[in-house]
């Protein structure tokens, strides 16, 4: 097996006398698509927030390529190639969709100050550069209609892919997708895992995903991590968390 692109050693955080993670570990390959399954409360949106650099950890280590990135800046650690969406969207709603884009593409829009504040030539075709990249990315998620079209106004799901545009612009090697499913009607789910596949295969990406419709994700993941209780309690192919005893009394309901 390849060297994980990301690798969780006994992860742990404490909320005052509250253990919302213990001593969680596991590695995503590079390529796969992870999932992350369990109950309200479980713990897995602060294991992205640990992940992504939002919440310091309490004990433990995350390592990115073999390289210890625990305790940094979520700033530092978009950088190196993580991007996230979150469980509560995290749009700027009076900005337009191309906007929301275009700012997730900052990190490969810095020009040098003088051509920036003349708005010469050579300013004005990166600018256009980077509009073409933002609407790309809007057309790949079936948004360009919408491109100048402020944020807040879009349908809840047209938001959800928004949020996925604008973290793809960042150029990452491993997006986080927290309950990107979450309010979507039964088509919209099947459409959204076909786009996380064609997204894996466009951009060579990984993906690292926690939603709660097991359906959803028993078919689309490669390996899944279970959490009860902030701890892992099943670690393997969808095939081998379904009939894991502690995931059926835990999550899926008890067995008859």
């Amino acid at each position: 097996m390849t060297a994980p692109l990301l690798a969780l050693d006994g992860l742990s955080c404490r909320f005052g006398g509250l253990v919302a993670v213990g001593q969680v570990s596991f590695a995503v390959q590079p390529g796969e698509i992870f999932g992350l399954l369990g109950p309200n409360g479980a713990g897995k949106t602060t294991l992205f927030n640990l992940i992504s650099g939002i919440t310091p950890p309490s004990g433990g280590s995350v390592h990115w390529r073999g390289s210890t990135i625990t305790g940094l800046p979520s700033h530092r650690i978009a950088r190196l190639g993580i991007a996230r969406t979150f469980q509560n969207l995290r749009l700027f709603g009076s900005l337009s969709c191309l906007e929301n884009v275009l700012v997730g593409l900052h990190k490969r829009s810095r020009q040098p100050l003088i051509p920036a504040l003349l708005g010469n030539g050579l300013f004005r075709r990166r600018q256009a550069q980077l509009e073409e990249e933002a609407l790309a990315l809007l057309r790949l998620l079936d948004l360009e209609p919408w491109a100048k079209q402020r944020a807040a106004s879009l349908a809840y799901g047209d938001r959800r892919r928004l949020e996925i545009a604008r973290a793809l612009a960042t150029g990452p090697e491993l997006l986080l997708l927290d309950e990107p499913a979450a309010g979507l009607n039964p088509r919209e789910k099947q459409e959204l895992s076909a786009l996380i596949r064609s997204i894996r295969e466009q951009f060579n990406l990984s993906v690292l995903i926690i939603e709660h419709h097991v359906p959803l994700m028993m078919e689309l993941c490669d390996r899944l991590a279970v959490l009860n209780f902030g701890e892992r309690i099943a670690l393997g192919t969808p095939e081998q968390v379904r009939r894991d005893p502690a995931v059926i009394e835990a999550y899926l309901g008890t067995s008859r």
